[in-house]
């Protein structure tokens, strides 16, 4: 172990820093700053990156390449991660992000480094993977489960489905909210908006974050503000053209595909009147952090991860006649509406800070740098045979 309080801590399986993808890469950059300002010697693989820099706010920063296929580019760049860290010195522990990255983690057993297995979302109900995906993923999480010192779960849904199907603990690890309170309109002008004049999607065009349903619902309604629709599909052609085809001739719905400029991603969210969001297999969602962290009401899909987050409180809808109904409702009383919004950013402020994210894996860290896991009682662990 580390000298004194500090520890090495590895961070492996992620697109790394600078954060520049989704939330698994926020949380590193996040986590991993404050963990230096603590004094920890933090190192995290990186592949992709435009910058080649060896640190990165105060952490160490690998990069190596990965085979740049879809099916195999996470597990071939965690693969050349695992390898470089059994060559060096050995932290004191690792967090290895995705439970699709499991097959490694016997490697980090045999180096004799505490690891926890950040398990992410119900990946395998994913509509991206085919059905090999499906099963690989399912047979990842028992592996994960079976193999890692400590699980963290990212929602309390996630936890109860770990328990449920296996019987094991987890850590239940928050993301962090960023908070704005004050973002110019300016670059509003470039999409032809005003300040809490629209309605607002950000999300990948795949059919479990319901974009389609969305979509349509906004155009059986009477609203009359715009629905803006930032985002593509990387993987589903079809089911991008069935979202543009529930579109067309609506002139109040704006496809304005990728926008990956943060600084017009922050105006775009803070001054929506509405955020409306259908992801429904993930845990807790950075996009949705993000939104309520910005002071924007939500209207989200009728999952039990989106009703804890918001703690409630929004517009929940499952079908396109529920969101049609929600965007009326938030138009016709855009007060009551705002301050569903301010109600939004209190919640993101008090439930979810990085500063206390950051305290969980520091002290899963150490707890796993002095012997801690589960995988005494993990290590027999099957799934059941009843669906969750």
């Amino acid at each position: 172990m580390s000298k004194g309080n500090a520890l090495t801590i590895a961070m492996v399986g992620t697109r790394g820093v600078p954060a520049a993808y989704g939330g698994f890469e926020t949380a590193v950059e996040e986590v991993g700053r404050r963990l230096v300002e603590r004094g920890h010697d933090v190192v995290v693989y990186t592949r992709g990156s435009a910058s080649r820099e060896k640190q990165y706010l105060g952490m160490r920063v690998v990069h190596l390449p990965a085979v740049p296929v879809k099916q195999v580019e996470t597990l071939s760049h965690t693969g050349l991660s695992t390898l470089h860290l059994m060559t060096r010195r050995r932290p004191d522990a690792a967090f290895v992000f995705n439970a699709a990255n499991s097959p490694f983690l016997p490697f980090f057993r045999l180096r004799r480094v505490p690891t926890a297995l950040h398990m992410d979302g119900l990946e395998w109900r994913r509509s991206k993977w085919g059905p090999r995906g499906k099963a690989y993923y399912r047979w990842a999480e028992q592996f994960g489960v079976r193999t890692g010192d400590a699980l963290i779960a990212d929602a309390p849904g996630i936890a109860d489905y770990y328990a449920h199907q296996f019987q094991v603990p987890t850590e239940l690890i928050r993301y962090g909210a960023p908070i704005l309170e004050s973002v110019a309109d300016a670059r509003l002008d470039e999409l032809s908006l005003a300040p809490g004049g629209y309605h607002l999607i950000v999300a990948r065009f795949e059919p479990e974050n319901h974009v389609l349903e969305i979509v349509e619902g906004y155009r059986r309604s009477s609203a009359t503000l715009p629905l803006v629709v930032v985002g593509s599909a990387p993987y589903s052609s079809e089911y991008t053209q069935r979202i543009q085809r529930a579109a067309q001739g609506d002139d109040r719905i704006r496809l304005v595909g990728g926008v990956y400029d943060q600084e017009l991603l922050d105006a775009l969210y803070f001054h929506a009147l509405t955020y409306d969001h259908g992801h429904s297999v993930g845990g807790t969602n950075p996009s949705l952090l993000r939104a309520m962290g910005a002071g924007t009401a939500v209207l989200a899909f009728d999952v039990p991860f989106n009703r804890e987050v918001t703690a409630d409180d929004g517009w929940f809808f499952t079908t396109p006649a529920d969101a049609a109904t929600a965007f009326e409702a938030a138009e016709r009383d855009p007060e009551a509406t705002r301050e569903a919004g301010t109600r939004a950013r209190e919640r993101a402020r008090d439930a979810f800070r990085w500063e206390d994210v950051t305290d969980a894996y520091e002290d899963l860290a150490r707890r796993l740098a002095t012997g801690h896991s589960v995988h005494r009682v993990a290590r027999k662990a099957r799934r059941r045979a009843e669906e969750w």
